[in-house]
């Protein structure tokens, strides 16, 4: 059996990162910066008042106090987007919105909040230094500072500063497209009637959950029944709009319905393997098709599929964006109770992880098809090969599940 760092290793070595591409400030949110962005213009491009307010020459009102306000005229008023021009005459004040050009001869803004308020004329009750209140040009970015760093991932307040800063599109590999296919003919949709030998469909669906989870888009494909030719048909349709491809159930070692298997054996580089690992040992991933996708054939018991995605699937979308970010974080924590595991494997037990304490509890129900008890953890409890206990209040390491 191969050592889950090998089955990592040949599948990164595998993927090729999608190719950059100019994408619209509207669809890279998660994607990753292929270049370098710096400013090209200063950020703010005019120095700008930061609060409603009174734009002032500072010397003019030193001597305000509560008890003797400084009254000055109010020569005029500038609102935010007010494109004139404007200049402040000594011993006058210019009323200005928040946003709002300074005026020419200004170099405070008093808050409205320390004055009366008024419209011809204003009471002053405190005195502000220079640039009280106001944005300088330049002041948060200049031309040629770095904004974002290449092989950042684009989130919301990225995304805010290329607007900012002028930018409608950026080059960035996007988020990669993932289509899941669940396989076999007890399978039926969720929500529709079952008779005795069928379940309902829920590998598909929880895996297309973890790929948006992930940062993806994904979709699942409908239920795809035994047969070698439904299966090629499926994965043969579903290359036109995925990057990455994910098959569960139809792999176990040697099963006489293992269509799967059978039926990608021959297709592209698609290679099926023993990990030893528990839950997931039966394995398989290729590239197919004329773009060289990606695919993994994951085991059809839904907690080895679950397990296997955080393990291998969610590193490959990573090396798409050519990113290698860390997602499931790994640290240590005290077992509350003691475990059992298979000499010759690894194995990620569920457990639930209370990390105020540092200490993490094993959930009963470990077999792979119990999805409840998954549903009940928040980490996984690494057993390394050729260990067959832990006893309670040993330190293990633990992955917390996204």
């Amino acid at each position: 059996m191969d050592s889950v760092e090998t089955y990592l290793a040949d599948i990164l070595a595998a993927i090729r990162p999608l190719p950059p591409r100019d994408l619209a400030l509207a669809d890279a949110l998660g994607a990753v910066l292929a270049a370098d962005v710096t400013a090209q213009h200063p950020l703010p491009s005019f120095d700008n008042s930061a609060m409603d307010g009174y734009a002032v020459l500072a010397a003019d009102i030193q001597a305000a106090t509560g008890e003797r306000p400084v009254v000055l005229p109010v020569r005029a008023e500038i609102a935010a987007g007010d494109t004139g021009r404007y200049e402040l005459v000594p011993g006058s004040v210019i009323k200005i919105m928040t946003g709002a050009a300074l005026p020419a001869g200004a170099d405070a803004v008093v808050p409205v909040e320390l004055t009366d308020g008024g419209a011809e004329q204003v009471a002053i009750r405190q005195p502000v230094g220079a640039g009280n209140a106001v944005r300088l040009t330049g002041g948060d970015a200049q031309p040629g500072d770095l904004l974002l760093a290449a092989g950042s991932h684009l989130g919301a307040v990225h995304l805010g500063l290329l607007a900012a800063a002028g930018h409608g599109s950026v080059l960035a590999r996007p988020r990669p497209r993932v289509t899941v296919i669940s396989t076999g003919d007890e399978l039926v949709e969720p929500g529709t009637a079952l008779v005795p030998g069928q379940i309902w469909e829920s590998n598909a669906t929880m895996l297309a959950a973890a790929a948006r989870h992930a940062g993806c888009p994904a979709r699942r494909y409908p239920i795809v029944r035994d047969t070698t030719s439904a299966v090629l048909t499926a994965v043969q349709d579903a290359l036109a709009s995925a990057d990455l491809l994910i098959t569960s159930g139809g792999v176990s070692m040697g099963g006489e319905h293992d269509v799967v298997k059978a039926a990608l054996a021959t297709l592209g580089t698609v290679g099926f393997r023993k990990v030893a690992m528990q839950p997931g040992m039966p394995q398989g991933f290729g590239t197919v098709g004329p773009a060289d996708t990606p695919i993994f054939t994951l085991p059809g018991n839904p907690v080895s599929s679950y397990v296997s995605f955080c393990l291998f699937v969610q590193p490959a979308l990573n090396a798409l964006q050519n990113s290698y970010r860390e997602r499931a974080k790994s640290r240590q924590a005290v077992l509350a109770g003691p475990v059992r595991s298979p000499a010759d494997k690894r194995s990620f037990l569920r457990g639930v992880l209370d990390e105020a304490a540092e200490l993490v509890t094993p959930v009963s129900g470990q077999a792979s098809h119990q999805l409840a008890s998954l549903a009940r953890a928040n980490a996984l409890i690494v057993v390394p090969e050729g260990v067959t206990s832990l006893a309670a209040g040993e330190t293990v390491d633990v992955l917390e599940l996204p």
